[in-house]
């Protein structure tokens, strides 16, 4: 019997087309990884680039710079009694003392007819925290550490005019200018100074907020995907549901802002500008995107674990709360994470019910008027005074402080609970 010929040198695979097909081959997989490796590069540098710019312009938001000034509170001649100085009255019994006309004079001694133009318009605030705390200062000189007015602040930093420039090396020369942290931009509200604005009435605003909106969304949430896909039948309606869930999803935020703005504040009357109504805005734009990761982390549940609940005799509600919840609980927990981190940068549905508002004080309740992180970024960018721009920068630091350390207890969450099968 003749064997058949042997095949051609051409369709070998140590023939020369052969070759040139895996050199293609290997030629495009490293392309395909230079690629990708160029596209995380560039996503890296971007991010470095807006962490490096933010921090260059925002951390001088978080200090200010200090002139040292000799005040005669004894020959000021204060009408203050010191009795007075104790509890709750001493604010008051301080304010109408006349301090702000003894810093005034103590600047122009010191510094000449513009002196009182250095200091910041809070600066009197200082002098009548050092008196509550020691009210024997009333009775001799003291040197005092107070803020420079927030042309000179940033003109310190060097950012400022060239006449400012000119006045604080002059400052400088003498050993009279300092800088040390900022304090009351932790724990003060806002102003209309640069150099007296505070993040602390809008951290606490976003705060309420966020709590009004995980009370709310969560458990609706959860339980809105526990049923849609534990008990729901599958139909046209359950199928409409489903499809109007994951339009809600896709829906532009300022659209619940107009409908918190025509419900909660039109028609149930709710106050303006409070965190309840804020949380109630955004509790509506993060729902369905609890459902939608609800439902998901549930649909991962293998089906053998609630066969198996179910041949031991355990019930629905049983299967339910004791296995399939407990196994879905780390997707549960990072979609809502997620979710909570978008409504927290959020500023659109907030402006649109009235939380752009001047608020000097932080809230104290669920109903007091409010404002939060990025409304207030919002605000003070829109600000012509030069202190503002770095205090924008500070407050977006904080901001984003915030994002991380959410995403960052999702990340956790996730690696607590999760149960691998």
């Amino acid at each position: 019997m003749n064997k058949p010929p042997p095949p051609p040198p051409s369709v070998g695979w140590d023939s020369p087309a052969m070759a040139r097909r895996l050199r293609r081959r290997y030629a495009s997989e490293r392309r395909f990884r230079r690629l990708g490796a160029m596209a995380v590069t560039l996503s890296a540098a971007f991010l470095a680039f807006l962490l490096i710019t933010m921090l260059a312009q925002g951390l001088g938001g978080f200090t200010e710079t200090r002139v040292a000034m000799p005040i005669n509170l004894a020959a000021a001649d204060l009408p203050i009694e010191p009795a007075r100085l104790k509890g709750r009255g001493a604010d008051l019994a301080l304010a109408g003392a006349g301090l702000e006309d003894a810093v005034d004079t103590a600047a122009t001694a010191a510094f000449g007819p513009m002196g009182s133009d250095l200091l910041s318009p809070g600066a009197w605030i200082v002098v009548r925290d050092a008196i509550k705390a020691d009210p024997s200062l009333l009775h001799r000189t003291v040197r005092f550490e107070l803020p420079l007015a927030s042309r000179y602040d940033v003109a310190a930093k060097g950012v400022g005019t060239p006449q400012a420039e000119q006045v604080v090396a002059q400052l400088q020369a003498r050993g009279l200018v300092s800088t040390g942290w900022d304090l009351g931009f932790l724990r003060d509200a806002d102003a209309t100074d640069p150099t007296r604005v505070g993040i602390w009435g809008a951290a606490k605003g976003s705060l309420l907020t966020m709590l009004v909106t995980l009370g709310l969304a969560f458990p609706i949430g959860v339980l809105a995907a526990l049923y849609l896909e534990e008990y729901a039948p599958k139909n046209r309606w359950t199928d409409m549901i489903e499809v109007s869930i994951n339009n809600l999803a896709a829906v532009p935020s300022i659209i619940f802002g107009l409908l918190g703005l025509a419900v909660f504040l039109g028609s149930f009357g709710l106050p303006r500008s409070a965190p309840l109504v804020g949380g109630l805005t955004l509790a509506l734009m993060t729902m369905p995107v609890i459902v939608i990761a609800g439902r998901n982390a549930i649909k991962a549940v293998p089906p053998s674990i609630r066969d198996a609940a179910l041949a031991v005799g355990a019930s629905r509600v049983q299967v339910i709360f004791h296995h399939v919840l407990p196994l879905a609980l780390p997707g549960i927990l990072t979609g809502t994470i997620i979710g909570m981190a978008r409504a927290l940068g959020e500023t659109a549905p907030l402006l649109m019910i009235g939380m752009r508002a001047f608020i000097a004080a932080p809230p104290q309740g669920l109903t007091d008027p409010a404002t939060v992180l990025p409304v207030q970024i919002f605000l003070w960018s829109d600000q012509v005074d030069r202190g503002f721009i770095e205090k924008t920068s500070a407050a977006i630091i904080v901001l984003l402080v915030f994002l991380l350390a959410m995403n960052g207890l999702a990340i956790y969450l996730r690696n607590r609970f999760e149960t691998r099968w």
